[in-house]
């Protein structure tokens, strides 16, 4: 980890186990744990609609393939015109939201490990993602990231295509 990032999770700590008058709280590791349990659910919900939004705006834009393709050639231009820059603004929505949801989830996921720390076992910031070899190695593990980043712009460069065309 380098220093720059080591001195976010610093920061982030102070935060995470101090009050806003800057005093250290009281740990009671039961309600460390309860708060614990519902950081992970909330990170798991985030996920959840974060594959939900994927299928969506896949669907939808497999279905715009298969209409272009099926009607194009019988559309006006300028209604066909319109159809794909609406379309391009559906997969710039798209990166967008998946974006947002990533660093909502990579935010999540340092209070996580830091709550970790305060716990008995460290499953997720001391084993789990230490047995993905942190992510730098993807023969271990492969992040979706890259996909999930490629696939809308992947979209919008055919619409752009077929509208500039």
């Amino acid at each position: 980890m380098d220093e720059e990032a080591a001195n976010e999770l610093d920061e982030i700590e102070q935060r995470l186990w101090q009050s806003e008058q800057g005093q250290e709280v009281q740990l009671n590791s039961q309600h460390i744990f309860e708060q614990y349990k519902l950081c992970v659910e909330m990170v798991d919900r985030i996920s959840s609609r974060r594959g939900i939004a994927n299928t969506f705006f896949l669907s939808l834009n497999t279905a715009i393939i298969g209409a272009l393709s099926a009607f194009y050639k019988d559309v006006p231009s300028d209604v066909g015109d319109t159809f794909l820059f609406v379309a391009i603004i559906l997969c710039i929505t798209w990166a967008f939201l998946l974006r947002s949801y990533r660093t909502l989830s990579r935010a999540k996921f340092k209070v996580i490990g830091l709550m970790e720390k305060r716990l008995p076992a460290s499953p997720f910031w001391a084993a789990e993602w230490k047995a993905l070899a942190e992510g730098k190695d993807w023969r271990i593990h492969m992040s979706l990231v890259p996909i999930e980043t490629v696939v809308p712009f992947a979209f919008v460069l055919a619409y752009a295509y077929l509208l500039w065309s």
